[in-house]
């Protein structure tokens, strides 16, 4: 039976090309890029390789480019590089209130170890409050992070304007654009950012690989190395490359390049769909967000009177969330939906619809009539037992 999969924020399938791309690299072209002999400089040249592609597409320099497993160690590797320094003059560490649990638990991790931890609210719409941030972030600020776009409603931050904020008070800008690079333009020379993270797996690439920018490079790094070893992806994150991931990745860059973002411009046009259409044939029910500029891909939708997991059970043949993918097996209500003033009850009535570069006119209508099917049985079959 064919699927519909609008969870796209939690990941996304690899491209044909991609996975073409990474095949020979498995058990072909499978050596270490560490080796020294001509098969292991065959990987190294594929990871140049990719390194270029990645930096083409965030508009930097390769050497700027760190690969990583993912946004979740980048974001870490910055975390802890911060922890391990000792007699930093600056403590004050400035996350947004909505940041990605990556972020939020290693503040929290740095704030048990002396550390001021400020968090910067956010509108009714989940967006940094620009005059609140203007005055949060001061002279005592080490580094200011805040996500590029939220991965649960969508909104996209002014990163920009918040990293002139940071550097205006001495402080690093960092930015975790795993939700933003490959679906709408993104250019770290532009936002003017320090550091930001990546992950392949939400464009396209394959899972258990990303990247860290650091501006400048390994050399321009501020704080104590985190990780110890070989001295791999020049000392910041040593281990053995996972070569046919990296290569994956520089190939999803590409491929995202090639395209300059246009492919989500029809996607936008699907969004805007769905969500007329859901509050067409949803009573009461609410868009999350829907007064700010949001990736084209995401949804937040509040039910009036469906429970949010009830729904995704009952659901055969498409396939939503009900929030992050980290949180899911969490009983705990989103962080970002109470930042935005959605109640504990609401919050349960709340899906996360994404979907994606290949999702078509037809799916927005086959998947439209799934959720409405599904809602109709719920509803009778809780009628019936209340009957009962």
């Amino acid at each position: 039976m064919s699927v519909i999969y609008w969870d796209n924020n939690a990941t996304t399938p690899c491209a044909p090309e991609v996975v073409e791309a990474m095949e020979p690299y498995w058990n072909v072209k499978f050596a270490n890029a560490s080796s020294s002999h001509l098969a292991g400089r065959t990987a190294m040249i594929a990871i140049k390789k990719a390194r270029e592609q990645v930096a083409t597409l965030a508009n930097c320099l390769p050497k700027e480019i760190v690969f990583t497993s993912g946004a979740t160690e980048s974001n870490n590797i910055l975390f802890l590089g911060i922890l391990l320094t000792p007699n930093l003059e600056r403590k004050q560490i400035v996350v947004s209130a909505i940041e990605h649990k990556s972020i939020l638990e290693p503040a929290k991790l740095l704030e048990k170890h002396g550390f001021d931890i400020v968090k910067l609210p956010v509108t009714p719409n989940g967006v940094v409050d620009l005059e609140q941030a203007q005055k949060l972030i001061t002279s005592k600020s080490l580094l200011v992070s805040v996500q590029a776009a939220n991965n649960e409603i969508g909104t996209i931050q002014p990163i920009k304007e918040l990293c002139n904020f940071a550097h205006d008070a001495g402080a690093y800008f960092h930015t975790d654009a795993a939700q933003t690079l490959g679906k709408v333009p993104f250019d770290v020379d532009d936002i003017n950012c320090d550091f930001a993270s990546f992950s392949a797996h939400k464009m396209y690439g394959p899972k258990g690989v990303g990247a860290l920018f650091i501006r400048g490079g390994a050399k321009r790094w501020p704080w104590e190395k985190p990780l110890n070893g070989g001295g791999q992806e020049m000392g910041i994150r040593p281990g053995t490359s996972n070569v046919p991931a990296i290569v994956g990745f520089g190939k999803a860059c590409e491929i995202a390049c090639s395209s300059n973002c246009n492919r989500y411009v029809e996607v936008l046009k699907h969004r805007e769909l769905l969500e007329e259409e859901i509050l067409n044939r949803f009573n009461g029910s609410l868009i999350n967000a829907n007064m700010e500029q949001r990736l084209p891909t995401v949804v937040s939708v509040t039910f009036s009177d469906i429970d949010a997991d009830v729904l995704i059970d009952s659901l055969i043949g498409l396939f939503i969330s009900n929030g992050a993918a980290c949180s899911g097996s969490t009983l705990t209500q989103s962080h970002v939906l109470a930042e935005l003033g959605v109640l504990a009850e609401e919050a349960k009535r709340t899906i996360r619809i994404s979907i994606g570069a290949e999702t078509s006119y037809d799916e927005i209508v086959s998947g439209l009539n799934l959720l409405s099917n599904a809602c109709s049985e719920i509803k009778q079959c809780f009628k019936e037992s209340n009957n009962a």
